[in-house]
């Protein structure tokens, strides 16, 4: 009777399990038309729009004026050599300012005198506009690519050391006295409890350095370099090249949401516990 019992239960456990797997394929399934359906139907408004005359074709070109200007420029060449040039600057920029990023975020969070040491320089340099020390970067590295390289950096460090102390700090007491009770030695506490407690923010700090740093090598390359998106963008405006402009402008827009898709894939890989709304 209890292997009856037994049977019957697990039938009905892998009939749920299987239809709530169903259901999360399903919600995924829609999710994925949804993020392709609504920039093509805005796309489509703006195309109508431009041929209905509602808009200038000299200054707001159609979608299929861009995109034949985005095939020529690839093409040709022309746009992989810019896109190159700003991936080179955003990603050495990126990578330096990983490491102390997060070094110091957790090294705030374990020890007081390191947070009160370095809470007020924190508080005086995250509001600087990080594009306004270029001047001063310029003439401490040249107008080579350290220049660029090095605003980026900072510009990227902050966000991933404000949110690895975030969530470091912001461990649950329970946990770190759970580590303690079992004999939890310093480098076990920092490794199993603190780094991975705190690994979501850091990702979500990573995240926004990522956006912010596509931000800022763009504004640094208006100013001091002869290649890059950001180049692009600004010699097409002082040539009245519209959608030459539009083709960096897009550009950009794409290396942000691929680059956003490859953060996504790789914090599902490193922290696979954290359910995704």
């Amino acid at each position: 009777m209890s292997d009856i019992a037994g049977s019957s239960v697990r039938i009905i456990s892998g009939t749920l399990g299987r239809r709530a797997r169903s259901r999360a394929a399903s919600e995924k399934s829609r999710q994925r038309v949804l993020a392709i359906v609504a920039p093509l139907a805005l796309l489509l408004v703006w195309e109508v729009a431009v041929d209905l005359g509602m808009a200038d074709r000299r200054l707001v070109p159609p979608p299929s004026g861009i995109a034949l200007t985005f095939v020529s420029m690839l093409g040709s060449g022309e746009l992989l050599g810019h896109l190159g040039a700003t991936l080179f600057r955003v990603g050495a920029g990126y990578a330096i300012a990983i490491i102390p990023g997060v070094a110091l975020g957790l090294m705030m969070a374990m020890w007081k005198p390191v947070r009160y040491a370095l809470d007020p320089l924190i508080a005086a340099l995250f509001p600087v506009p990080k594009i306004a020390l270029m001047p001063l970067l310029l003439l401490a590295f040249g107008f080579g690519e350290a220049s660029k390289i090095a605003v980026v950096a900072i510009a990227a460090f902050f966000p991933i050391l404000i949110n690895t102390y975030s969530g470091a700090a912001n461990i649950e007491k329970i946990y770190i006295d759970a580590a303690r009770n079992f004999g939890a030695t310093p480098g076990i506490m920092f490794r199993k409890v603190v780094l991975l407690g705190a690994m979501p923010m850091i990702f979500t700090g990573l995240r926004l350095a990522l956006g912010l740093s596509l931000l800022i090598v763009v504004a640094a390359e208006f100013v001091a370099a002869d290649e890059g998106v950001g180049q692009l963008i600004w010699t097409s405006w002082e040539l009245l090249q519209v959608d030459r402009m539009f083709v960096g402008v897009v550009t950009m827009g794409i290396l942000g949401v691929l680059t956003t898709l490859l953060l996504q894939e790789l914090e599902q890989v490193v922290i696979p516990w954290k359910q995704r709304a």
